[in-house]
C-alpha cells in the first residue's frame, strides 16, 4: 500500500515537470495534458515494451493515468503557483526517479533480464519519460546535455543488480538504491553539478 502511494506521488511529480515544460512552451490544455502523461508514464511504458509486457501497465492501471492527467490539468490552471514551488517539484522528482529506477530494475530482474540489461532498463524507466517530453518539445533531451540525472539513475540500478547477485533481501537493497539516487540528485542540484562536456575547439 505504501509503495503504491509513493509510486503515485512519483507519477504526480513527473507529470508536473512535464506540464510545466509544456506551459513554458505555450501549449494548449490538450498539449499540457499529453506532456504530463508522457513524462509520467513514458519510462514505464518503454520498460514494458523492452521486457515484452503487454499491454503496458500504464494502459491498464487507471489510477496512474488519472493522477498524471489530473496533475497536468492542475498545473495548467495554477501554473504561476506551481512555478513558485519549483524546489518542491524537484524534490518530488528526485524521489520519483529513485522509486521508478529501482522498481524498473527489480521488474527486469524478475522477468529474467541479464544484469547489464536490467541496469539499462531500470535507468530507462526513470529517465525515459523526460527524454520523450523533450523530444516532443523539439529539444535535445535534458539528460543527455546537462545535470547529474541519468548517471544517478544508473548508479541506483547497479546497486539493485549487485544486491540481487549477492542474494541480499530485495526490499532493503531497493531502499539503498533509491536513497543513493535521491542523494546524488539532490547534491547535484545543490552543488550545481553537471556531467562533463567536450571542450570547445578553437578556430
Amino acid at each position: 500500500m505504501l509503495l503504491a502511494a509513493l509510486e503515485l506521488v512519483g507519477i504526480a511529480a513527473f507529470a508536473a515537470s512535464g506540464a510545466v515544460a509544456a506551459v513554458r512552451a505555450r501549449l494548449d490544455v490538450f498539449g499540457v495534458t499529453v506532456l504530463a502523461l508522457t513524462t509520467a508514464l513514458g519510462g514505464g511504458t518503454i520498460r514494458d515494451v523492452l521486457l515484452g509486457v503487454h499491454p503496458p501497465a500504464a494502459l491498464v492501471n487507471w489510477p496512474s493515468l488519472a493522477v498524471a492527467g489530473v496533475t497536468g490539468l492542475v498545473v495548467f490552471r495554477f501554473h504561476p503557483t506551481v512555478a513558485r514551488l519549483r524546489r518542491a517539484v524537484l524534490l518530488l522528482d528526485a524521489f520519483g526517479l529513485g522509486l521508478f529506477v529501482t522498481a524498473g530494475t527489480t521488474t527486469a530482474l524478475a522477468l529474467g533480464a541479464p544484469p547489464y540489461a536490467a541496469c539499462l532498463v531500470g535507468m530507462t524507466t526513470g529517465i525515459g519519460g523526460g527524454a520523450l517530453r523533450d523530444v516532443l518539445l523539439r529539444e535535445i533531451p535534458l539528460v543527455l546535455r546537462r545535470e547529474i540525472y541519468a548517471v544517478a539513475a544508473l548508479a541506483g540500478a547497479v546497486v539493485v543488480v549487485l544486491g540481487d547477485r549477492l542474494d541480499l533481501p530485495p526490499a532493503p537493497v531497493s531502499l539503498v538504491g533509491s536513497a543513493l539516487i535521491v542523494g546524488l540528485r539532490l547534491i547535484a542540484l545543490w552543488r550545481d553539478w553537471n556531467a562533463p562536456v567536450p571542450r570547445e575547439i578553437d578556430g
